[in-house]
């Protein structure tokens, strides 16, 4: 019996069916390697014989890595090619979960750490090439769906990583990464095409090291400032430094011939109000997981803790990644009918009814649940129109900066989210068999805090200028998209 060769077309073919769920693949491999490390930190100085101040800089340096790659990669993409830069960021995703499987020592690790932060812009590059490849009836699901990628591995990673810290080494979970890391960069090698859209022109180098320098000052005070008093010196040194470094970055953008943010692009209204809900959201979708993973491992003895394990509370949170993933493609639907700012407003306002919730009841398990699954339905509307209503304003030579943008707007939020919860539980405890730990009024004043700003978020989702169509002014259905454009004009 003789098979028939694959044929050129063919795997062409095999490729572009492919490319949606493998950069899916990648937005959940890159959430999961954010996540995983959390359930090891308790037990990370013993293991690395350091102190909890040094472990802590396992979240600390990914969060920066990422904060500051992202808009960067993003910029560089659309100048040098969007594939090129989304395997480069995979590559050091894979390096850096292999570095870690190698070793103990704390300071490798950290370093290794801040090298998985660079896979912060799959995403944001991810959703530009799909804008790039995709006819445009396709384009809205696969955005919604690669946004939602934050959000389903972001629960995939935590019962994950918990299983195998519990039953395994824990070098084994950086293992487990750098397999799948490799695996996720060989299918992308396979399967994803090189837009010919570029932004050409010179990189502009000085904006990438006054953002890197103005972002590494304003994170890095908002992520240690809990630790080091938000009065102290450093931290007070380190937002005066951030607004200074920033305010004459801003000035040298607007003066840039090819700036790494064209500003004024930014500043209008289409670009800057899904930009501010942005950072709303990521503060209102991160106190969910963050405040729901320590309320149900409280003890019983605190009268509202469950006492449950690690292993238990990833599989509590569980349920909130299978309903983004269920729910993305009604999410694009809901955009496609009445315009992607209605579908941010209306999963912003989703997401105070889940506080709600959680407000009224957090001492039953399955209202907890509950109310974390109203969160996540209401992330899932918000993120997914996020990135829709960014690229419908912007050209289609900076997609993928703007988009990288968006999502630095929404780390800035989830960091500004953890200072502030634990801001607020620290001001709400009780001391129970000599510890002191939150309150259950503790926990309501957070869901109230998050819930109010899901509110603002909504408002400034409603100020949104509407489309002149719910498809939006670059491409409507019917019409080619970009690739596809650029190729008929190419043999014309």
């Amino acid at each position: 019996m003789k098979f028939a060769p694959i044929s050129s077309a063919d795997s062409a073919g095999i490729c572009a069916r492919l490319t949606v769920p493998v950069l899916a693949f990648g937005g959940i491999l890159m959430a999961v390697t954010q996540t995983v490390v959390v359930p090891l930190l308790p037990d990370l100085p013993r293991l690395t014989g350091s102190s909890p101040g040094a472990v802590s800089w396992l979240v600390t340096a990914t969060l920066l890595a990422g904060a500051v790659l992202t808009p960067v990669l993003g910029r560089a993409g659309d100048m040098y090619g969007k594939r090129r830069v989304l395997l480069a960021a995979l590559g050091l995703m894979t390096v850096g979960s292999t570095l870690c499987a190698l070793t103990s020592d704390i300071r490798v690790l950290i370093a290794a750490r801040a090298l998985q932060g660079a896979a912060a812009a799959v995403v944001p590059l991810s959703i530009s090439i799909l804008r790039d490849e995709l006819p445009p009836e396709r384009t809205g699901s696969a955005v919604a769906l690669m946004s939602s990628t934050v959000g389903i591995g972001a629960a995939l990673g935590l019962p994950l990583a918990a299983l195998i810290v519990q039953y395994a080494d824990w070098h084994a979970m950086f293992w487990a990464t750098s397999a799948l890391g490799a695996i996720g960069l060989a299918l992308a090698w396979w399967t994803v095409r090189e837009s010919p859209v570029r932004s050409p022109g010179r990189f502009d180098t000085w904006g990438a090291l006054g953002l890197a320098a103005g972002l590494v000052c304003l994170l890095l005070a908002v992520s240690q400032g809990g630790q080091w008093g938000w009065g102290s010196g450093p931290v007070l040194g380190l937002f005066a430094g951030a607004f200074v470094v920033l305010a004459v970055w801003c000035r040298q953008q607007l003066r840039a011939k090819q700036p790494l943010v064209d500003l004024r692009l930014a500043s209008g209204r289409r670009v800057a109000l899904p930009h501010v809900a942005a950072l709303l959201a990521g503060f209102a979708f991160y106190a969910n997981s963050l405040v729901t993973a320590q309320l149900v491992q409280a003890p019983v003895a605190s009268g509202y803790g469950l006492g449950l394990s690690i292993v238990a509370t990833g599989l509590c949170l569980l349920p909130n990644g299978l309903i983004m993933l269920v729910l993305s493609p009604v999410s694009a639907r809901v955009s496609t009918a009445y315009g992607a700012r209605v579908t941010l407003a209306v999963g912003a306002a989703v997401i105070a009814l889940g506080y709600a919730v959680r407000i009224v009841d957090s001492r039953h398990l399955w209202v907890i649940v509950l109310g974390a699954a109203v969160v996540s339905m209401g992330t899932t509307f918000a993120y997914s129109a996020l990135p829709t209503l960014i690229l419908r304003a912007v050209p289609l030579t900076q997609t993928a900066s703007a988009n990288g943008v968006n999502v630095l707007m929404r780390t800035i939020g989830q960091s500004v989210c953890s200072a502030a919860v634990a801001a607020v539980l620290v001001r709400h405890t009780t001391a129970i068999d000599g510890v002191r730990v939150p309150t259950l009024p503790g926990y309501q004043v957070a869901f109230a805090m998050a819930g109010t700003i899901a509110l603002v978020a909504c408002a400034a989702a409603i100020a949104i200028p509407s489309d002149p169509t719910p498809d939006g002014p670059e491409r409507t259905a019917g019409q080619p998209g970009p690739t596809q454009q650029t190729a008929l004009e190419e043999r014309s």
